[in-house]
């Protein structure tokens, strides 16, 4: 029996043998495509764009390309944009986009939501994380998606005419990185991934079309050498964290003054995530209780609780008749304060706050991590000495209670540990090394540039 093949499933594989050997480090190139190198300003005539040179001495735009599948990406985004401009002033223009939802449709424009279904339902997501890793299937699904949402994701692109596009995660730079190919604009367009996995992540950052690859660890780096990147695309400056964090701060008595804190006793900051996840609730009682020294009366500790958006369990914890100091917090913007208030860190293993913890030099008591990403964050804290893992809160209680205790040496020792570990500087390393990547580059050049014509033309 024939079977004639739809055009979405000729584009689809047009589409696949073209763009995946880009998989392969030793890839060849498939036919000749349309050249064209600078951006142009659409035309209703002919349906043409014209790209005009952004000279060296004007604002060059930047596009940071990201997703709030979960909190760390668009975090290391804002920094970056942040780190831009602090260094570098009116000279870059950065934006900060999430093309997928703004302009393809399902499943891309969908993921945020799809992605908080998983990790509350965590075997799914274990199931999806580690089934998509083989490099045959992520090559198949992506190019199938780029068959569907290529010309929608260009649109996106060329809305903001970027001469630089930073990917912070990992689906977010295949498709664009095809479209530049399509285009021909590979080399007039700087094109750089961001990790923001800290140890442990997912075989679609590696893309060996890129002009840098931002590794937070070298055992990141490694991986990005087994994918088939070179070691000339790679740098390991650490997880991009806010500048704020990298600023000379108040001393810990002056912030437990300012955020209206015990002076005189020990602290420990519970976190809950963004969404206020894991087992806050059970985990702050705990402490509550092993804070009490009932011989003689009176806390040992007192206890900051970072709710995030999670309103109940804020309404809930503050409705606790509390034995010790407490503060029940809501979602907070200044994180660097209450973790330069306090001594010692509860959290779930996420790159972003273990990295902005070390940068204060807090001992971390990990509690939980998401299948894939964050499972490989637990050895990178305790195996560098500068914290433990347990899911039990009474076990977290205890340890707690015997750091500000009869155990305050290890807890030192600890947090000596986790400021050898730390990278504060890790995003202004990333942006100037992006800046010489730009001036290397030199300014583009103007030449036509047609907006969809190029795909039609490789199938």
């Amino acid at each position: 029996m024939s079977v004639v093949a739809s055009p979405r499933k000729s584009i689809a594989e047009t589409v696949f043998e073209r763009v995946g050997g880009y998989y392969n480090a030793h890839q060849q190139n498939h036919g000749n495509l349309k050249r064209s190198s600078s951006y142009v300003s659409e035309s209703e005539d002919d349906e043409t764009m014209e790209l005009v040179q952004i000279g060296a001495e004007r604002t060059k735009n930047v596009l940071i390309l990201m997703s709030d599948t979960g909190g760390g990406h668009r975090a290391s985004a804002e920094a970056i944009k942040a780190a831009f401009q602090l260094e570098f002033g009116d000279e870059y223009r950065v934006f900060v986009k999430d093309v997928w939802k703004e302009y393809t449709g399902w499943p891309l424009n969908d993921m945020e939501r799809s992605y908080k279904f998983m990790v509350k339902h965590v075997q799914l997501w274990k199931v999806a994380f580690h089934s998509t890793s083989p490099r045959w299937i992520h090559c198949f699904y992506l190019a199938a998606i780029a068959a569907f949402y290529a010309k929608e994701v260009e649109a996106g692109l060329m809305e903001y005419k970027p001469d630089i596009i930073i990917s912070v995660h990992p689906l977010m730079q295949h498709i664009p990185l095809w479209v530049l190919k399509w285009q021909g604009l590979q080399k007039k367009v700087i094109f750089v991934t961001v990790i923001t996995d800290l140890n442990s992540c997912h075989p679609t950052w590696f893309h060996t079309g890129v002009n840098r690859c931002y590794c937070p660890s070298e055992e990141v780096a490694k991986r990005a050498l087994v994918d088939g990147l070179e070691p000339s695309q790679i740098r390991v400056f650490g997880l991009p964290i806010r500048p704020s964090f990298c600023r000379a701060i108040l001393s810990k008595d002056e912030l437990r003054e300012e955020l209206g804190m015990d002076p005189s006793l020990p602290a420990v900051l519970l976190m809950g995530g963004g969404e206020g996840m894991g087992p806050v609730k059970k985990t702050a009682k705990a402490l509550g209780e092993t804070l009490f020294n009932e011989e003689f009366g009176k806390p040992i500790g007192q206890l900051i609780i970072i709710c995030g958006r999670n309103k109940v369990l804020a309404s809930t914890l503050e409705s606790v008749e509390w034995k010790i100091p407490v503060k029940v917090r809501g979602f907070e913007t200044n994180m660097e304060k209450w973790m330069g208030a306090c001594d010692c860190i509860i959290t779930k293993a996420g790159p972003g706050t273990i990295a902005e913890a070390l940068i204060r030099g807090l001992p971390i008591i990990l509690n939980d991590y998401i299948p894939g990403q964050e499972k490989g964050n637990v050895p990178y804290v305790v195996d560098n000495g500068a914290g433990v893992f347990t899911r039990s809160p009474k076990e977290t209680a205890r340890l707690v209670a015997e750091w500000f205790s009869t155990r305050t040496e290890e807890l030192n020792r600890m947090s000596q540990n986790a400021l050898k570990l730390a990278q504060p500087d890790a995003v202004f390393d990333i942006v100037k090394d992006i800046h010489d990547l730009a001036l290397q580059r030199g300014p583009l050049t103007k030449i036509p540039y047609m907006l969809t014509s190029s795909f039609s033309s490789i199938i």
